[in-house]
């Protein structure tokens, strides 16, 4: 197992809105399946996020094993729901950092890190005494306490956050979070105060700002709606906040048919909630 003295598992995990208390110091496992030693389970320049991201070079891409939401229809389910992933130190995490930036990487893209937060610190600080100084992206499910994003302060400089849904039937049925608005609303605003309006650099490529993304789903146009109706009182309130991403890529994957939702979203319910999107500015 690999050592390291650079972090101290919380004894009482808090990291995330489920705050499920475990004593992860002792080796007890959370609620999104993290114990005490960081687990990841793959890294790689990826080519497949927003344009601004991934670029032409790709995004340094680093997925973490766990995740605090449980969504039945999630692509990556055997690294966010069974655990797929190798036990790394923080020093090889910061040696991965280093290397995705060798590779020509445009930034470092955490995917789900909320509840490793503070072995990723911890190797951030390494790598950033190493060299490092690419733009940090925290890939989130946008399910985050306002604590943790504040905590986050200082090494992301790009949120790349979901907001999945606004009904708590719906996100409780989907993905084991009645609280996901509740949580994510303050958490999203969190994230505006601290990022500022999205920076550019000269080829176009994100260096700080928000993006927030919403995947319209089969049969739930209406929350959508209300999705893109939030994303609109931002926007109406300090314009161009943030910058959308309406996605249309929904799969039935993993447990999605069990929960409803099993089929492709229709070319007819996608543009529905594009065009709502672009009513609203």
């Amino acid at each position: 197992m690999p050592k390291t003295d650079l972090v101290s598992p919380p004894s009482h995990c808090a990291l995330c809105p489920r705050r499920c208390g475990v004593d992860r110091a002792a080796g007890a496992v959370g609620f999104c399946g993290a114990g005490r030693t960081l687990k990841a389970a793959r890294a790689a320049l990826h080519f497949w996020e927003e344009p601004c991201i991934s670029g032409t070079h790709g995004s340094g891409t680093v997925f973490f094993s766990g995740c605090t939401l449980k969504c039945c229809f999630c692509q990556n389910y055997p690294i966010s729901a069974e655990g797929l992933g190798k036990e790394i130190s923080v020093e090889h995490l910061a040696e991965i950092f280093l290397s995705l930036q060798a590779q020509g990487a445009h930034n470092i893209n955490l995917v789900t890190p909320g509840q490793w937060r503070p072995w990723i610190t911890a190797a951030l600080d390494l790598a950033r005494a190493q060299g490092l100084h690419l733009p940090i992206v925290c890939n989130t499910g946008g399910y985050e306490t306002v604590e943790n994003v504040e905590a986050w302060r200082g090494y992301i400089d790009i949120w790349l956050a979901d907001l999945k849904y606004v009904s708590p039937a719906l996100s409780a049925e989907l993905s084991a979070a009645p609280d996901y608005f509740a949580q994510a609303k303050p958490a999203i605003e969190a994230m505006m105060a601290q990022a500022g309006h999205p920076v550019f650099d000269a080829d176009g490529i994100l260096q700080r700002g928000v993006i927030l993304r919403h995947l319209a789903l089969p049969g739930h146009v209406d929350d959508s709606f209300a999705v893109l109706d939030q994303m609109a009182a931002w926007n109406d309130a300090d314009p161009g906040c943030f910058l959308p991403s309406v996605m249309s890529q929904y799969t039935p994957f993993y447990k999605a048919a069990e929960h409803g939702i099993g089929r492709r979203i229709t070319t007819y319910e996608y543009h529905r909630v594009v065009n709502y999107a672009m009513d609203k500015g």
